[in-house]
């Protein structure tokens, strides 16, 4: 029966895939990846030699209905992005929706995703968190920096290393210079680190520090002054 499957690929060591995912990435018969080049160096690790074709955020958008009929028509496809989990800040959202309105049947394997290894790595509380993806580069930025001020679970941000210090800078702004945090690179690859501190100290280290490679922040929730909550 055809169907939809979204497929995590490793977001740094090639071997942090599922043997499922590999299954699935053979049987197949189309592969769509969000760049053909990189996901081909993961392919010929594990001979998969299903022919892929190209989804990503410039084109998808055209290429949604198409990709919809031809599973229809009787085709299995596999869903994969540059790395981690499709639909997480990567294409593969509208895909996804266009194929549960026309009752295709899409199945989205565990895997690889950046934030869940920053979460846990943090030392901050799991049990409730926001996950925030990128924030708005431009407008709407300010806005939603003031709604998360009060923000009392564990929030999680993406970021480009271009953008960390300003980022790190305008959290201590909002949040406050001593709010804890932690700033995660390159998870899973050779250079995986995280630095933990306040906002103030890490955008200082950050500063002298350049930094380079995917990026993950995780800020501590706000904690309402025990003299400031509320009577029960």
């Amino acid at each position: 029966m055809s169907r939809l499957y979204i497929v995590p690929t490793p977001i740094g060591n090639l071997e942090d895939i599922t043997l499922r995912a590999i299954r699935i990435l053979k049987e197949v018969d189309l592969i769509l990846a969000e760049d053909t080049r990189t996901s081909s160096v993961l392919l010929r690790k594990y001979e998969i030699t299903t022919r892929m074709e190209s989804h990503h955020k410039f084109n998808e958008h055209r290429t949604v209905a198409s990709v919809t009929e031809k599973i229809l028509s009787g085709i299995t496809v596999a869903l994969i992005s540059d790395a981690g989990t499709p639909g997480i800040s990567d294409p593969g959202f509208l895909l996804v929706r266009s194929c549960v309105e026309a009752g295709i049947e899409v199945e989205t394997l565990p895997g690889a995703t950046a934030f869940v290894p920053a979460l846990v790595n943090s030392g901050f509380p799991c049990d409730r968190f926001v996950f925030e993806g990128f924030l708005p580069q431009k407008k709407g930025r300010q806005t939603r920096l003031k709604v998360l001020q009060e923000e009392t679970r564990t929030m999680i941000f993406y970021e480009s290393p271009y953008r960390l210090v300003k980022t790190l800078s305008q959290f201590a702004e909002y949040f406050g210079a001593e709010r804890q945090a932690s700033v995660s690179r390159e998870i899973s690859k050779i250079y995986d680190t995280t630095h933990r501190g306040t906002l103030a100290s890490l955008a200082e280290y950050f500063t002298a520090h350049e930094p380079k490679g995917e990026i993950v922040i995780v800020v501590s929730a706000h904690h309402t002054p025990k003299n400031q909550e509320p009577e029960s």
